[in-house]
């Protein structure tokens, strides 16, 4: 229990004054022995027991009516939050807001989102405590934007939901530096949370530091988390995981792969239907889920064959979530698929070389174009979407051109080079060669995502009947997508802010490996980077949504509203799911994958996420209408009012005994 008038407890003493008082009365009564008194008092001892009992009670209750009146005026609070204003009055309130797709999940039966019941028990419970004054940081924007009352929030732009997900410690680091740079006196953070594994990344060495910031204000700091944990049920989510146009002989198709996810997998299979919309035209198809995730490759949409470009979007029936039932998709006709071969051996050059010139259909051939590391200068890169490299890793006068390379969404593929240097690239040097007459054995490789997952009709590649009898250890940390039964790596993803970086340690020459005989593996890996880095080429580009200071949005180019299903801010666009137009860019924005899982921050993660600093949780569900502080004095005058009737019942005299008549002489006889 807490107090809104906390200093007036100091008048607590007051609940002595009925024992005071009781005591200066005794104080007026001088006791004189009197003989004939004896008689009397002998009699009345006989009842003192009850007498004294009933004094006590009345003592009590007179005393209890005191303290339920400094009780009732110190206006108490009940709360999950024990002890949320205690202390004195709050100088700044700071009410963090989660705009994550996540936070729209809706109970049943209620229609109220998480994030707006978090909004609604915030709002009340903040108008009940009051502040000096209250700053809202939302997810998107991170920028503290002042209100004069709580009430505000209900109807602040900026609190409204987006596509862009939430980084809890970057957003608790606006909160940090609103504190330091302002300099408020007593704060209190709000936060409201569905606790997204994602968006929480307690893993993320940024929680310490900002548990050392904090703990270092002079001022106190204080920590409030409204959580709603709980998942929906029967809620599902749509995600198109490829876009391709090709033409056919009767004109073009669309060809549209897309993943049903289910929060809850069906315990038997259910249909779905999949509303397709093209530019205007609606189709519905029919989709058969069981599973989890249960996917749909290459599904056909005719187009004319003078339609080059194009967007559509593909809807789920409404459910618990609806900010994951729809998903944007946007379809240009086929990027160059133009590749850079740069290698030292001519036997390493020219199977690399044809694997990326024979293209999986006719119509996806590829050019290739093959340089001397001295000779980069002269490549146009803008025109180049896959890199491959057999060499040192680059020195200082080509580090720039591959970092821009990388930079714009290209892919490089490293294969070692004949001698080993100290060079790196990205934390990453190749080490010494190991050789042996048998070939090493594959243990282990990921055949479930990236580039050596497993092919559309479900078939592994044969990484394991790969032979190698000569690779280069690689030092650094990367991705291992496939290993080694001695522990080294055969191929890893090196870590890159843009595009993608891969490397294999050993390479095709004849003594090395039978990747270029037995070439299926090298094939495909090669073939599904080449694709990834095309599609950084294509003026028509799939975007996750991100927040502001992350959006790819540039101050040189107009962006144009083609489709969307919010009413956002105009500076916050690219933070909606929708379809836009950049230049002669085709954009479509839609929520990041991660959105759709189901993992949560567990309470311990949390718990040490806030260690050491003043934090307290209570958990919520959407549509809770349950509040989160109420104002229990009326509770204190009711005990105020039933102890003084007690004490009154207590002070009324016991009623006269009437005396006994005396018996006639002579009844007996």
């Amino acid at each position: 229990m807490s107090f809104q008038q906390p200093w007036l407890l100091v008048l607590l003493p007051l609940i002595l004054l009925p024992i005071i008082i009781h005591l200066i009365n005794q104080r007026r009564f001088q006791t004189i022995e009197w003989a004939a008194m004896m008689f009397l008092l002998a009699a009345h001892r006989m009842s003192r027991g009850y007498s004294r009992i009933r004094q006590w009670l009345i003592l009590f209750f007179r005393t209890l009516a005191v303290a339920g009146l400094l009780f009732a005026v110190s206006r108490p609070l009940a709360s999950g939050w024990l002890g949320v204003a205690g202390g004195g009055t709050t100088d700044t309130t700071i009410i963090l807001v989660d705009r994550s797709p996540s936070m729209q999940a809706r109970a049943a039966g209620t229609g109220e989102s998480k994030q707006v019941t978090g909004q609604k028990q915030l709002v009340e419970a903040l108008a009940t405590l009051g502040s000096s004054k209250w700053i809202v940081i939302d997810s998107v924007s991170r920028t503290p934007i002042p209100i004069d009352s709580p009430e505000q929030l209900l109807n602040l732009p900026a609190a409204t939901p987006a596509a862009a997900p939430t980084d809890w410690p970057l957003l608790l680091q606006a909160a940090h530096d609103y504190i330091r740079d302002n300099r408020p006196g007593r704060t209190e953070v709000w936060l409201s949370s569905d606790l997204q594994a994602s968006n929480w990344n307690t893993r993320s060495g940024l929680w310490k530091n900002l548990r050392e910031a904090f703990l270092s204000f002079p001022q106190s700091v204080r920590f409030h988390l409204l959580a709603f944990p709980s998942q929906p049920e029967n809620n599902h989510s749509i995600k198109v995981t490829n876009v391709t146009r090709r033409t056919i002989s009767t004109g073009a198709e669309v060809l549209l792969s897309f993943q049903i996810t289910c929060a809850t997998p069906p315990e038997a299979p259910i249909t779905i239907p999949v509303e397709v919309e093209l530019e205007g035209a609606r189709s519905v198809l029919n989709v058969q889920v069981s599973g989890q995730i249960t996917e749909i490759k290459e599904h056909r949409i005719p187009v004319e064959a003078t339609r080059e470009r194009g967007w559509g979007q593909l809807s789920l029936p409404a459910d618990s979530n609806p900010a994951d039932d729809t998903y944007y998709f946007v379809f240009d006709k086929a990027p160059p698929r133009n590749t850079l071969v740069v290698a030292e051996e001519p036997t390493i050059e020219r199977p690399l070389a044809l694997m990326a010139s024979i293209g999986p259909e006719p119509q996806l051939a590829g050019q290739v174009q093959v340089a001397a590391v001295e000779g980069l200068s002269r490549i146009d890169w803008e025109q180049i979407g896959l890199v491959v490299w057999q060499a040192s890793f680059p020195a200082a006068e080509q580090l720039d051109l591959l970092n821009s390379f990388l930079a714009r969404g290209g892919q490089v593929l490293f294969f070692p080079p004949t001698n080993s240097t100290e060079q790196e690239f990205l934390g990453m040097k190749w080490s010494s060669w190991r050789a042996a007459e048998d070939p090493f054995p594959v243990e282990t490789w990921r055949g479930d995502e990236d580039l050596l997952m497993r092919t559309l009709s479900g078939n592994a590649l044969p990484v394991g009947q790969l032979e190698v009898r000569k690779y280069c250890r690689l030092e650094g940390e990367a991705t291992r997508l496939a290993s080694f039964t001695s522990g080294d790596p055969l191929v890893v993803r090196i870590p890159t802010n843009q595009g993608a970086a891969y490397a294999w340690t050993t390479t095709p020459a004849p003594d090395h490996s039978n990747l270029a005989t037995n070439g299926v593996v090298l094939y495909a890996f090669l073939q599904r980077a080449l694709s990834a880095g095309a599609a950084s080429l294509s003026l028509a580009k799939q975007q996750d949504a991100k927040p502001l200071d992350q959006s790819l949005a540039t101050s040189s180019e107009t962006w144009t509203q083609l489709s969307t299903n919010s009413k956002a801010l105009s500076i916050e666009v690219l933070q909606q799911a929708g379809v836009y137009t950049a230049d002669s860019k085709l954009v479509a924005i839609n929520r990041p994958a991660a959105e759709d899982a189901t993992e949560l921050a567990t309470d311990t993660e949390v718990a040490e996420a806030f260690q050491g600093l003043d934090f307290s949780r209570v958990d919520r569900e959407a549509g809770s209408l349950s509040s989160l502080i109420q104002e229990i004095w009326r509770l204190f005058l009711i005990g105020l009012i039933i102890a003084l009737l007690l004490e009154a019942l207590l002070c009324i005299p016991k009623p006269a005994r009437q005396p006994t008549a005396p018996h006639p002489a002579g009844a007996a006889a």
